[in-house]
């Protein structure tokens, strides 16, 4: 039932900036490589199998990895009879684009298996899983019969899990519903459309078209016009971000709409907004990530979708806008068309060489015949009067680009809305494509702004006199110094004019006092017309300044994201003389912890040991050694005096060996006391003792049983 029907253009920006913010490209040759990074060839199943052979093939990645041989063996093997239904179904995904040699008697019990699979189900994922294979088959084996015949009953069935909102629940037994279960939900009505062996009731299908629209009505929205959907099943089941649900969205309705016929009143702005969303994404580090991605972009570009009374086969454009330029010598300074554009200005704006414009798909293909209109150009804070309107930008046939030649001359710094739209060359392609309408491009013009009449005084509080006032170069290095009292004012002035010689209000002036204890008083400069004043009262400050007295440094910021020259600069410094503290005045409140400072290097730790306690001399330490060491000699005297009885001690070579190495175990215990005594430490000690002991008790045990043995002959003899 799917026929080709037109291309809609999905208008979206993408410019470069000198190193600043950039809105994001079409699909590139950073994408194929990224692929390539991703997806290596060592798949863990046929599932990762599938996405990397998909984005290889949408891709047109040439440098890939040949993984036919291995591939094609696994699908092979989980198209045999004791396969689940889901590697069944991602085994003839991958058979889809492999073309792996499977013979035709694989397939008809395949389909016979998955006829019984359908009818047996009970779950949503079920239904998807064996219909989306049994939609496989009938794709690569045309001779198999894959046709149900209670379509509608199983259209019915996947219908009954259908919520009032347009998300659909996993089964019957569940309450919770899910968007991400929607998109398995219509690819599953699709493929029951397109394996019926009688057309499905159309009261059926337009409910669910229904559904869909009652799907997008909840769909989420960012504020430049970026649509998307989240899930918001909060059951047993794993949570899918908002790439996997809106991709799922994506692909049951792209799959609903290529079967049915009819019109699906999805607004058009939605359908932009779902490929700005997919392109903002970037190039994802994730592979699953990747493939819903480049996925969703494919289906987005190539399917079928219903809008209005016109069937239109969405073709997404992606309009890559780069204003580059070369700059003459001369120029005093530079501005830039932040986000969006980029130019180059100075005092007396001149012509730039190359502003231009490329208009391709989300895939990088060419478009179609048209012309690129900038509308209006309009200042943010003066949206009534433009500085340019209705300006056709020229196309450039050589390197495929509309080029705008010249750059208004009256722009000044500041925030503008360029006003972009597309005008298709054939009358008859407005019924084919929709491009979007106007783009409201978001620009600042940044440059050099002029600090000029910086004054610094200070004024008594009741004559309103000046006592003391000075100049300063706010682009040189001046500092001044004053004393003041609390009874003085301290007032501090300057103008800032733009390259066109208008006032200029930056987004933020600050005037900073920071006592010699570190503790700082940030106000915030006002704007009286065409000068910056402050003025503080330090009567009143008093309790503010907590009656501090003594030197305060004074500092300026000035900043705005137009301004080139933002800048934070000391001014110099005042000796306040303020009154004593009343007794019950507010305590000084403790210096504020940088946060950061935990993460610093940590003060040095001194430990102080405790003194040695004192020992006694050395003579006497050894006296006392000798007299510990006089009953051991004692015991050597008196073995010797009476000698030493061996009338017991084995004759045999064999006993006497174990008698010897007895002794000897005996006497290397008693040496591994001697060694824990000087050097030895408790562990290693008891871990040779432990064998030591071992050795003993075998060969002790020998010796002993031969005395034994000896002993019970010569009695009985």
């Amino acid at each position: 039932m799917a026929r080709k029907l037109g291309q809609l253009l999905a208008l979206l920006f993408s410019v470069s900036i000198c190193g600043a913010v950039t809105i994001p490209g079409p699909v590139s040759d950073a994408h194929r490589s990224a692929a390539s990074e991703l997806f290596d060839g060592s798949f863990s199943s046929l599932e990762d199998a599938y996405e990397a052979l998909r984005v290889f093939e949408i891709l047109a990645v040439g440098n890939k990895p040949d993984v036919s041989a291995a591939t094609c063996q696994k699908v092979v093997e989980n198209l045999g009879p004791s396969s689940l239904v889901k590697d069944l179904f991602y085994a003839l995904k991958v058979n889809s684009i492999l073309k792996c040699k499977v013979n035709g008697g694989v397939f008809k019990d395949v389909a016979s298996r998955l006829k019984a699979a359908v009818n047996d189900a009970s779950t949503l994922v079920d239904m998807y899983y064996s219909i989306g294979s049994l939609v496989l088959t009938k794709d690569q084996a045309s001779d198999v019969d894959v046709l149900l015949t209670d379509a509608d009953g199983t259209f019915h069935s996947i219908k009954a899990l259908s919520q009032s909102d347009g998300r659909w629940r996993y089964s019957s037994d569940n309450p919770e519903s899910s968007t991400y279960a929607a998109g398995l939900a219509l690819e599953a009505l699709a493929g029951v459309v397109s394996l019926a062996s009688s057309e499905i009731d159309q009261s059926r299908v337009n409910t669910v078209k229904n559904d869909i629209l009652k799907l997008f009505d909840s769909i989420e929205k960012y504020d430049d016009g970026t649509f998307y959907f989240d899930e918001k099943f909060v059951g047993g089941r794993e949570h899918q971000g908002s790439l996997s649900t809106t991709s799922s969205v994506v692909r049951g309705v792209t799959a609903f709409a290529a079967v049915t016929s009819g019109k699906i009143n999805v607004c058009w702005d939605k359908i932009l907004g779902l490929a700005k969303f997919f392109l903002g994404i970037g190039i994802p580090g994730d592979a699953k990530d990747f493939f819903n991605q480049v996925e969703s972009l494919a289906l987005l570009e190539n399917n079928r979708q219903l809008y209005g009374d016109i069937s239109l086969f969405f073709f997404f454009l992606f309009i890559d806008t780069l204003i580059s330029s070369s700059t003459p010598a001369n120029l005093s300074n530079t501005m830039y068309l932040g986000f969006l554009l980029v130019v180059t200005c100075c005092q007396n704006p001149v012509l730039m060489s190359e502003n231009s414009v490329r208009v391709t798909t989300v895939f990088g293909s060419a478009a179609p015949p048209l012309t690129v209109n900038l509308v209006r150009a309009v200042r943010t804070d003066a949206k009534d009067s433009a500085i340019i309107e209705n300006k056709e930008l020229q196309y450039d046939k050589k390197n495929g680009i509309h080029v705008l030649e010249v750059f208004p001359d009256n722009a000044d710094v500041g925030a503008y809305v360029f006003v972009f739209e597309i005008v298709l060359d054939e009358p008859a392609g407005e019924k084919v494509y929709a491009t979007g309408g106007q783009i409201h491009v978001p620009i600042f013009v940044t440059g050099i702004i002029k600090v000029s009449n910086a004054e610094i005084a200070v004024v008594d509080s009741d004559l309103g006199s000046v006592e003391n006032q000075k100049t300063l170069d706010l682009a040189g290095n001046d500092v001044v110094s004053f004393s003041a009292n609390h009874l003085q004012k301290l007032r501090f002035s300057f103008q800032l004019t733009t390259p066109h010689g208008h006032t200029f209000k930056p987004h933020q002036a600050f005037f900073n006092l920071r006592h010699e204890t570190k503790r700082e008083h940030i106000f915030v400069v006002g704007n009286t017309g065409k000068k910056f004043e402050i003025i503080l009262d330090f009567l009143g400050l008093v309790e503010k300044f907590y009656y501090l007295s003594g030197r305060y440094d004074i500092e300026l910021t000035v900043g705005d994201a137009a301004m080139e020259n933002s800048f934070l600069r000391p001014l110099g410094h005042v000796d306040l003389d303020l009154p004593e503290a009343p007794e019950k005045v507010a305590r000084l409140p403790p210096l504020p912890v940088d946060p950061y400072s935990r993460y610093g290097p940590k003060a040095e730790i001194t430990h102080l040991f405790r003194a040695p306690e004192k020992r006694p001399p050395q003579k006497l330490s050894l006296t006392f050694l000798s007299l510990t060491l006089l009953p051991f000699i004692g015991f050597l005297v008196g073995v010797l005096r009476l000698g030493v009885n061996l009338k017991n001690f084995p004759s045999s070579a064999v006993p006497a060996t174990y008698a010897i190495l007895f002794h000897l175990g005996v006497a290397a215990v008693l040496l591994l006391y001697v060694l824990f005594w000087l050097k030895l430490d408790l562990f290693t000690t008891l871990k040779t003792l432990g064998l030591l002991g071992a050795f003993l008790m075998f060969v002790g045990h020998r010796i002993l049983s031969h005395l034994a043995s000896t002993s019970s002959k010569l009695k009985s003899a």
